[in-house]
């Protein structure tokens, strides 16, 4: 009987994803095949500590129960100084999870894991410095500014009158690191741009600006490394003024269009444009682009990338692959063959560079 594949799932986390990180490991839990792996659940709770747990199934009420140890889970010194995996699978959404910073920690152990590197999760995680990279890479985005705390503090007049300037309404602002639409506010009214900085700036010293625009949310799953490939999109189809985080996990009455229903021209932009997008911000591994198709006149827009997408029961990345041909299971284990396999690569890199 072959050796079983032993999978370590990080999940929790000290963002305001936490929760979702937890509904996400568990659905992968859930969906991993018992045949081909073995499965180490580690919590990381809000306050950085780890700790060896039973499964992602149990309630938040048992996970952050006992004690926590903290740091590096595989050092000697802790009490979990057993643990041994031969991958280790982050579904940490968000910061401390999605933007580099686990994956560097990874890295400093040399173990190989699923999902985008350094660089990687970094560049997605910051829309700021995304965006950016998507204009030099002569992809279409939509008009945006960046503005920060500290400027903010010093010149609230002189920041509200260029954006009032700058932006017709209706604009975005959005924190410029986190995911799950947390802090984001759809202003409809220039009156409103004060408590929508604010709220922002709740979340992140550097924030976002957007131009607003009609038309519809469009989604498109990558997967791959070298050679990576696009899903069929999917629309989402929000109840309220835009997919925020209670229409995402808590209302439950958005709808979905997967597929979307679009032409084979505009499917075909789409997957390419996610391809583009995917290799610009030098992701591997999995990434969910997500795309506005402005109604009038017709023009696509790239929103942003995310380098640890939703892998809940409503994720639209799991759910796109599936109507693409691969179901979940397949497609966790394709993921964690690519985790593998580009720690391969780096590994006889090293060893062809050694003297």
């Amino acid at each position: 009987m072959a050796k079983k594949t032993i999978v370590a799932l990080l999940f929790g986390g000290r963002s305001a994803e936490h929760e979702v990180s937890i509904q996400s490991a568990s659905a992968i839990y859930q969906n991993l095949d018992r045949k081909k792996y073995e499965t180490i659940s580690l919590y990381i709770n809000r306050q950085g500590g780890w700790k060896l747990v039973p499964s992602p199934l149990r309630s938040l009420e048992e996970l952050v129960q006992g004690p926590f140890h903290s740091f590096l889970p595989w050092a000697s010194q802790t009490q979990n100084s057993g643990i041994q995996a031969d991958i280790y699978f982050p579904v940490l959404h968000g910061p401390y999870g999605e933007d580099g910073t686990i994956q560097g920690l990874l890295e400093m152990a040399d173990v190989p894991y699923v999902g985008a590197t350094v660089l990687g999760s970094a560049v997605g995680m910051d829309k700021a410095v995304m965006k950016t990279l998507f204009r030099a890479g002569g992809l279409p985005v939509v008009k945006f500014a960046v503005f920060h705390e500290i400027d903010w503090k010093k010149s609230r007049p002189e920041t509200l009158k260029r954006i009032r300037r700058e932006f017709e309404l209706p604009f975005f602002v959005k924190p410029a690191n986190l995911g799950s639409s947390v802090g984001i506010t759809k202003v409809k009214d220039y009156a409103q741009t004060r408590i929508a900085l604010e709220a922002a700036f709740r979340y992140d010293p550097k924030i976002l600006v957007e131009e607003g625009i009609i038309g519809r949310e469009i989604e498109c799953s990558v997967l791959g490394d070298e050679k990576p490939q696009a899903s069929l999109p999917g629309e989402i189809m929000p109840h309220g003024e835009f997919y925020d985080y209670n229409d995402k996990y808590v209302d439950g009455k958005t709808k979905f269009g997967i597929p979307a229903r679009l032409p084979a021209s505009t499917i075909k932009e789409i997957q390419k444009l996610a391809v583009k997008a995917f290799r610009v911000c030098d992701s591997s591994g999995m990434a969910r682009v997500d795309f506005l198709l402005q109604a009038r006149p017709p023009r696509l827009y790239l929103s942003e990338i995310n380098t640890i997408p939703g892998f809940t029961q409503i994720s639209m990345y799991p759910k796109l692959w599936g109507v693409s041909g691969l179901a979940f299971p397949k497609l966790i284990e394709r993921l964690i063959e690519l985790g593998l396999e580009r720690h391969r690569q780096k590994k006889r890199c090293v060893e062809r560079d050694r003297p």
